[in-house]
């Protein structure tokens, strides 16, 4: 831009519409919007400026009506997370709640480090006619609003206060959104006047630019230290975190993999990194892993870990791996690289492989090693067999669920879920048959990822079916966006499981020597616990197509329907109470010093000898 550039009036409102609108992408080859849709509910604060702008561009920027704010957010971070961070959707709601609804949503894109643009309405800039309506004042600090509460759940945080300062914040929201080391949401607070003000902007700052993902090279030094490492060890492990998925690394992981003789084990972010019949992939690790693929670890002498981290629910805490082993990571993220006192390769999961594949030509890790690997994977699969054969006990359980599912899948499919016990299920008893085919919000393990989600990751799939899974609590939590996708033409297939309450929060309260209480219908404060939802009459009334099922042979049935039908289908199945996949992980959670259950007493004992596994450093 410079002064001389010709300029145009128009308001701050249109000024961002058409700035996302000329900023673009290649994704598999092709030029695509950067931005290919918002996600809105409009109100005051959004509606007359922002939203008119949005209605004018119509073409160019699509817009989404959502449900709920929170939904729409989830279905942005689902979107990213199914582009592999390739494209944006833009969330806008109005002032006050409808902004605040969206907080839980950029916590999501926080923690899973996933990018998406939250703008939503404000108060006032020259605060005259204040307090307005959904206006939360703060008597020494007027300046604040509700918007704030975004600042701890969002990479980058901007008030616009002046239509001017569009010219310098919009880039930089562009520039984190990109960043693979920094990548997360950004929120912008539009107020009410600003967004209707006109300015002078140059015709420059709206031509089309064509944007590129990064991929930072790592410093010469830090892969010939990690190399070195390396070709010490008798023992490795590789660990497969979600910036394997962001990086598209998924062929040279694949790649460095077998040349080397590394077993893989994949975090529940990095799941299908790895075809699940690929030679060198052992399983599922941590807390929601497999027993033998953590035993494999527990075992090893050095750590490639790339592109996590290092989440509890992966390091048992910290204490799955031994005090002695040595940790090579590898990350965009500075931050996450150098956790631990790890041997730190800052960069690009792709570049990072492929440097060190240079380094280490000719290497390989001890047959002995790759064999004891084998086994570990082969202890798996049996575990899977024995989880998914039918036992003739009624209700099924989750794995013989799963593994309906499963078997309706194709590679070319999509499975999602999010809280509760479904994780750890999947996780172990999903053996992925497609690259980049699984979603499992557990970095902030969000009820009601699971409908939303499955909405967002359905505008982002071209090809297959989105399988969302769900419990009936986190059903019950968020549901409308069944409706949202049905509005949208956006199909998924929904499978519920219903156990009667928040069943894997019931096993840990017990399992640390609580009494159950709270969690299941049956045991929950009120007269109503005899009263059981009917999910498939309350989903057919949002517009799906929904079933319940009985039998094995219903699902398999119903599951192929579904693939047919023209819109989002929900099937309906009781799940066991409390029939969960043995394996995983120490845990460190909360358990009470004093109390006056013996059962609480011995679970105490028992996290603190095992926190004496737990490394410091």
């Amino acid at each position: 831009m410079h002064t001389a550039d010709p300029t145009t009036r128009i308001t701050a409102s249109e000024a961002i519409v058409r700035y996302l609108i000329s900023q673009r992408i290649v994704v598999d080859g092709s030029e695509v919007p950067l931005f290919p849709g918002v996600f809105a509910i409009f109100g005051h604060g959004n509606v007359t400026s922002l939203g008119h702008a949005l209605e004018m561009y119509r073409d160019e920027l699509p817009v989404w009506r959502g449900q709920s704010e929170e939904g729409m957010g989830l279905a942005a971070a689902a979107f990213a997370k199914a582009m592999r961070r390739q494209q944006v959707m833009v969330c806008t709601s109005s002032i006050g709640p409808g902004a605040t609804n969206l907080v839980t949503a950029a916590g999501v894109g926080m923690a899973n480090r996933l990018p998406m643009l939250i703008i939503a309405g404000d108060t006032f800039a020259s605060r005259l006619p204040d307090p307005v309506l959904q206006q939360v004042e703060h008597f020494g600090a007027p300046a604040t609003t509700v918007n704030d509460a975004f600042r701890p759940v969002v990479r980058f945080w901007d008030r616009i206060m002046h239509p001017a300062q569009l010219l310098t914040a919009l880039p930089q929201v562009i520039s984190m959104l990109l960043d693979p080391g920094e990548c997360g949401p950004a929120f912008l607070g539009l107020p009410q006047d600003v967004a209707a003000t006109a300015y002078d902007y140059p015709e420059s700052f709206f031509e089309r630019k064509v944007r590129a993902i990064p991929r930072p090279r790592p410093d010469v030094d830090e892969v010939l230290a990690a190399v070195n490492l390396l070709k010490t060890a008798k023992r490795p492990v590789l660990i497969a975190g979600g910036g394997v998925h962001y990086s598209r690394a998924e062929a040279e992981l694949a790649t460095f993999a077998l040349a080397h003789g590394i077993p893989v084990v994949e975090t529940i972010a990095g799941k299908s990194s790895l075809l699940a019949n690929h030679p060198c992939y052992v399983g599922p690790i941590g807390v929601t892993g497999a027993e033998a693929t953590n035993a494999l670890c527990s075992k090893a002498d050095v750590i490639l870990a790339v592109g996590t981290r290092f989440q509890d629910f992966t390091t048992g805490s910290w204490t799955l791996f031994a005090a002695s082993a040595q940790i090579i990571a590898i990350n965009a993220a500075r931050f996450d690289a150098i956790k631990r006192v790890s041997a730190a390769v800052v960069g690009d999961a792709r570049e990072g492989l492929t440097s060190l594949a240079e380094g280490l030509i000719g290497w390989r890790a001890p047959s002995s090693w790759t064999a004891q690997a084998s086994q570990s994977r082969l202890e798996l699969q049996n575990l899977v067999d024995s989880r998914a054969a039918a036992d003739g006990v009624s209700p099924m359980s989750y794995a013989q669920i799963i593994s309906a599912v499963y078997a309706a899948a194709t590679p070319e499919d999509y499975v999602l879920t999010a809280a509760g016990g479904l994780p750890g299920e999947l996780n172990v008893n999903w053996m992925s048959k497609g690259i980049a085919t699984f979603d499992c919000d557990y970095g902030y393990s969000c009820m009601g990822y699971e409908i939303s989600g499955a909405w967002g990751a359905a505008f982002a799939r071209t090809k297959g079916e989105v399988f969302a899974l769900v419990g009936d609590g986190s059903y019950l939590m968020l549901n409308s966006d069944i409706y949202a996708s049905v509005l949208a033409g956006k199909k998924f297939i929904l499978v519920v499981l219903d156990n009667a309450g928040y069943a894997v929060i019931e096993r840990l309260q017990v399992s640390k020597g609580g009494n159950s209480y709270n969690n299941m219908l049956r045991d929950s404060r009120g007269d109503g616990s005899e009263v059981r939802v009917d999910f498939c009459a309350h989903a057919q009334a949002l517009g799906a197509r929904a079933v319940k099922v009985h039998s094995m042979d219903e699902l398999i049935s119903a599951l192929a329907i579904a693939r047919t039908n023209d819109r989002t289908s929900v099937i309906v199945v009781e799940a066991r109470e409390s029939d969960w996949t043995p394996g995983g992980a120490f845990w460190q959670v909360g358990v009470p010093e004093t109390s006056r259950l013996a059962a609480v007493q011995s679970a105490r004992e028992q996290m603190d000898a095992g926190l004496a596994a737990q490394r410091s450093v």
